[in-house]
């Protein structure tokens, strides 16, 4: 049963400075099948950006999979396993989300997601401003503004280290809609269902990442699949990267390429 209020912060801490290796949390697994790879054929799916200018990562997903589909079960299994707004919280950890800027002030700002997540983004003075893919200032970010925020995740706050302003952008509301991204609703279990290539995995393997990788993946996830907080990314044994999302029924992962390319999410 779903119990996560998306609203509340985990105890604060900081990025971790060098990679670390992600310890299993008990109880935690797929619900899907461990073994299961494979593209999944079904009702096709597009997966159409708008307002995500300055990265590539839409039109990589769609010309790389072009016949990516969602495959459900008849009805939503119940996820004991999984808490409410997408899997279990990790420590404070590299990632990020996509939105439109609600308040500013002096310390930063607040924004909520596609699915109405709200975000508090706190500023420091090494937090980096980009307006498309080019430099900008803070005064770029206003009320009204699609921002996808990069930095260190504490449930829904972002300390950011980048912040990047997308002209004309819908904060994700677009690219959302297409991949189906459920929103959280209290008590409703999340439904057993995949879209591409879902790699062998259990949650809990891999790597914690930082740095440019991190945001690179997480860049990439939030291009096709906004919605959620992408609170941490994790590199896999084959040098894939798995970007988990809360905050959200579903999905609750990502599945990016070594080159940084959505392949599937679940």
């Amino acid at each position: 049963m779903n119990d996560y209020d998306p609203t509340s912060h985990s105890p604060a801490g900081s990025a971790p400075g060098t990679a670390a290796v992600q310890t299993p949390r008990r109880g935690v697994r797929r619900l899907l099948s461990k073994k299961r790879s494979g593209w999944i054929v079904g009702a096709g799916l597009t997966c159409a950006v708008a307002g995500l200018t300055g990265t590539s990562a839409a039109a990589d997903f769609s010309s790389s999979a072009p016949s990516l589909s969602a495959a459900d079960t008849s009805s939503p299994a119940p996820s004991p396993s999984l808490p409410a707004g997408g899997g279990t919280r990790s420590d404070p950890a590299a990632g990020g989300a996509t939105g439109i800027v609600d308040t500013t002030s002096a310390s930063g700002f607040t924004f909520s997601t596609a699915t109405g997540v709200e975000v508090t983004v706190d500023v420091t003075t090494s937090t980096t401003y980009g307006k498309g893919a080019h430099r900008a200032s803070a005064k770029a970010v206003k009320k009204g503004a699609s921002v996808l925020v990069l930095g260190t995740v504490d449930s829904a706050t972002i300390t950011a280290t980048r912040v990047i302003v997308q002209p004309g952008g819908d904060g994700g509301a677009t690219a959302a809609k297409a991949a189906g991204v459920i929103p959280f609703q209290k008590g409703t279990p999340s439904p057993v269902k995949s879209v591409g290539r879902i790699p062998d995995y259990t949650e809990g393997e891999g790597t914690i990442v930082s740095g440019t990788k991190a945001d690179k993946a997480t860049k990439a996830a939030q291009a096709v699949v906004p919605g959620g907080i992408n609170d941490r990314v994790v590199k896999l044994s084959d040098g894939e990267y798995e970007v988990h999302n809360i905050s959200v029924n579903w999905p609750h992962h990502i599945f990016v390429s070594e080159d940084f390319k959505v392949l599937g999410y679940e």
